[in-house]
């Protein structure tokens, strides 16, 4: 029997196979002798115990396409990650890390920004025209006023999505608007799921139906570019891309070297000033750190 991973917690892992429901199940021994783990969004084959009692034994992962450290989560079709328009103002330092770490698992990204209502329209231009050059899909919604709301859902609908974000954005009345209308095949479920000493928050997907799941994360307020090169930064600014071979110099930084193509760029509007100071924010903590 194959289903996906929901959640994992206390050694216990929640396997959802569709039109039977949700098995509580343990790993088998090889997979702590060979030290793999198993991650909520892993499609898995199961062998069932006990089926009133829906218990299993998990004996195979199945190849995953991606894989995420934080939150540890397999076989993700987009990341959505929600910031405020204003109030708090959007940390765009933030943003741009977290879009960085999505690029190098590739992963493709959309940026909703909540809270439009506290802006003016020219305000909310401004956010579409920093980031749609990069190709990244931009929504302004405002959940209050539940506006962009169905939007949001329909970009959902048949993907698995991992919604993040810092506290404080929203991101939480969002999710709650997302799931409000979606029940629990059964109780047995609910009950499974948080029952005594497996209420600890972790990673898990939740369904919001045909098939289309997200993970909900907690909020996040840093995000650190570990086991990166200041080299390598320049291939997950994708708005640079067009421009990658014709600078005068193999293997332009874009920091400082005459001739640069995407410096020119820059120069004539056609990469976004506020990215290129970002890139260049990032470029110099990361040479920093080579230094330490």
């Amino acid at each position: 029997m194959t289903g996906k991973i929901i959640k994992g917690i206390a050694g216990f892992y929640y396997v959802y196979v569709v039109e039977s429901g949700i098995y509580e199940c343990k790993a088998v021994g090889i997979f702590r002798k060979d030290k793999i783990k198993p991650l909520v969004g892993d499609m898995v084959r199961i062998e069932v115990l006990n089926e009133e009692k829906k218990e299993g034994s998990l004996v195979e992962i199945l190849p995953r396409k991606n894989e995420l450290i934080r939150p540890a989560v397999a076989n993700v079709d987009q990341a959505m990650v929600i910031f405020a328009a204003d109030f708090p103002k959007p940390n765009f330092s933030l943003l741009n890390r977290f879009l960085i770490m999505m690029e190098r698992r590739n992963v493709s990204v959309v940026i909703c920004f909540n809270k439009m209502d506290l802006l003016e329209e020219k305000d909310i231009q401004r956010l579409h025209e920093i980031y749609e050059p990069a190709g990244y899909r931009v929504l302004t919604i405002s959940v209050k006023q539940k506006k962009g709301i169905e939007e949001v859902q329909a970009l959902l609908d048949h993907k698995v999505t991992v919604v993040a974000g810092p506290s404080g954005v929203g991101k939480s009345s969002l999710t709650n608007s997302l799931q409000r209308d979606v029940e629990m095949e059964t109780g047995e479920i609910s009950k499974k799921l948080n029952r005594g000493k497996h209420t600890t928050r972790h990673s898990q997907l939740i369904e919001l139906g045909d098939d289309s799941w997200f993970v909900d994360t907690p909020g996040f307020s840093s995000l650190y570019l570990e086991d990166m090169e200041k080299e390598e930064l320049r291939l997950y600014f994708p708005e640079f891309d067009p421009y990658e071979g014709q600078c005068r110099y193999q293997g332009c930084t874009h920091t400082h070297e005459p001739g640069c193509a995407v410096k020119e760029a820059l120069s004539e509007g056609k990469i976004e000033k506020l990215r290129y100071e970002g890139y260049l924010e990032l470029y110099e903590e990361l040479k920093d750190k080579k230094k330490m």
